[in-house]
C-alpha cells in the first residue's frame, strides 16, 4: 500500500512539473528572450538557471514596447466606405444604423483627407461640406438629431460622392 501511494505522488509531481514547464515557457517566449528551454528545465529540476534564483527580466520586444501610432487611413479606403452606404436607405428597422453609419463614414473620410500626404487643402470642398454638416448637427450625433437632419446628412454624402467622382486622381 505504501509503495502505491509513493508511486501516485511521483506521478502527480511529474505531471505538475510537466504542466508547469509547458505553461510557463512557450517557444515564442524563449525565442524573443534569446534563451532556450534549458533554463526552464533547470528550474523544474531545482537547479538555478544561469547561477541565480531570480528569473531574468525579458528583453524589450515589439510586444512590450509602446505601440507606434497606426498610419493614417487612405482617402481611397475611407471613400469606399462612404460609397458602401449609397445603396442603403433609412428603413424602419435599419434607420438608426444607417444614419449612424453615414455619419461615421463621413467623419472617417474627413480624418483621412486631413491626414493625407497631399494635405487638407487638396480636398477643400468635401472638408467644408462636413464642417457645415457638423455645425448644423451641433455636436449631437444621437439618432433623433441625425433623423431630424437626415436630408442634410444624406445630401452631404451625395455631394461628396459627386465631388470625389469628379476628382479621381485626388484619391487614387
Amino acid at each position: 500500500m505504501f509503495t502505491s501511494s509513493i508511486r501516485g505522488v511521483a506521478v502527480a509531481v511529474a505531471a505538475l512539473a510537466a504542466f508547469g514547464v509547458s505553461c510557463g515557457a512557450t517557444p515564442s517566449d524563449d525565442s524573443r528572450a534569446g534563451g532556450t528551454t534549458s533554463s526552464a528545465a533547470g528550474a523544474a529540476s531545482g537547479a538555478p538557471a544561469s547561477g541565480s534564483t531570480a528569473p531574468e527580466a525579458p528583453e524589450a520586444t515589439e510586444a512590450t514596447q509602446a505601440p507606434e501610432t497606426a498610419p493614417p487611413e487612405l482617402v481611397r479606403d475611407a471613400f469606399a466606405g462612404l460609397q458602401a452606404t449609397l445603396n442603403d436607405s433609412c428603413t424602419p428597422g435599419n434607420c438608426a444604423y444607417f444614419l449612424g453609419r453615414v455619419y461615421d463614414e463621413l467623419h472617417r473620410l474627413d480624418r483621412a483627407m486631413k491626414a493625407d500626404a497631399k494635405g487638407p487643402g487638396h480636398f477643400p470642398e468635401p472638408i467644408a461640406l462636413i464642417a457645415e454638416l457638423d455645425a448644423k448637427l451641433g455636436g449631437d450625433r444621437s439618432f433623433e438629431n441625425l433623423k431630424r437632419h437626415q436630408k442634410q446628412l444624406i445630401g452631404t454624402r451625395d455631394k461628396i460622392n459627386t465631388w470625389m467622382q469628379g476628382h479621381p486622381d485626388d484619391y487614387r
